[in-house]
């Protein structure tokens, strides 16, 4: 099964780093988080990715390419040895197979992923979701909650993560006192969509002004088309400089949850 993620935006609400690099190039830790977002998909064995550019894709093709070299220990040989360089060690992430599709600038999510639909027709079902946002989701479990209705289309659901603390009072006493907690109530679009190959292409048909969260889902939705898994567990964006300190802050104090592959450093 492959996994499209949408690596094309320009990030506007990021804009201090993502001038530089493309967001999801930013790094978590020292890695970009789209190899974050790559690495839980991997984790639940889905090895098979393609990537829909646009903003500075280029950097993103420049990452994969260079991926062994930036990952990897390694010896230049720079007399006469035909071989000029070599690796040492291996990654579990070298079995991935990256496809890097050039999708547009300034296409729209529905869009870039009706411009990746020649990768994916020989597929039953695709995954797909946002290059910026790490979860600890089960794959596996999403998966199978989507065979198990059988529409075209599953949207994860998450409670939006709090942005203040939140105090339970009792007269002029507080009762409880909860750091930044996640939202009680209300869902949101998480991405980590499920996809049917064969008959989601009726609604993205608009080209590259598509806009993935507004007529095609509206019309799954009316359709009775569209079905909402509920993730109670981990789920965070990156979409301010706030939440992009707060993910580097988990990972360096090794409190990140959506690290669910068995050793971080790789």
């Amino acid at each position: 099964m492959k996994a499209v993620i949408l690596c094309g935006g320009q990030g506007t609400r990021i804009r201090e780093a993502s001038e530089v690099l493309p967001k999801p190039m930013l790094p978590i830790g020292g890695k970009p988080i789209v190899w974050h977002i790559m690495k839980s998909y991997a984790a639940h064995g889905v090895n098979d990715f393609v990537l829909c550019l646009g903003y500075k894709g280029w950097l993103i093709k420049e990452f994969f390419l260079n991926y062994r070299a930036m990952t990897t220990d390694l010896t230049v040989h720079l007399g006469e040895r035909s071989d000029g360089l070599q690796f040492h060690g291996r990654h579990a992430s070298e079995s991935w197979n990256v496809t890097l599709a050039e999708t547009g600038e300034h296409t729209m999510t529905g869009g870039r992923v009706e411009a990746v639909r020649r990768y994916l027709d020989k597929e039953e079902l695709f995954l797909l979701t946002y290059g910026d946002g790490v979860s600890d989701i089960d794959i596996e479990k999403l998966v199978a909650f989507h065979r198990q209705h059988g529409r075209v289309c599953t949207v994860t659901a998450a409670r939006p993560p709090g942005r203040f603390g939140e105090m339970v009072l009792d007269g002029g006493s507080v009762r409880e006192f909860n750091e930044k907690p996640q939202a009680s109530e209300g869902f949101i679009n998480a991405g980590f969509f499920v996809c049917d190959a064969r008959r989601i292409w009726t609604y993205l048909d608009g080209g590259p002004g598509t806009i993935l969260e507004r007529e095609p889902m509206q019309r799954l939705a009316r359709d009775g088309e569209l079905m909402a898994y509920a993730h109670d567990g981990f789920w965070q964006p990156m979409d301010t400089m706030r939440e992009y300190n707060m993910l580097n802050d988990l990972w360096a104090g090794g409190r990140a949850p959506w690290c669910t592959w068995k050793n971080p450093d790789e």
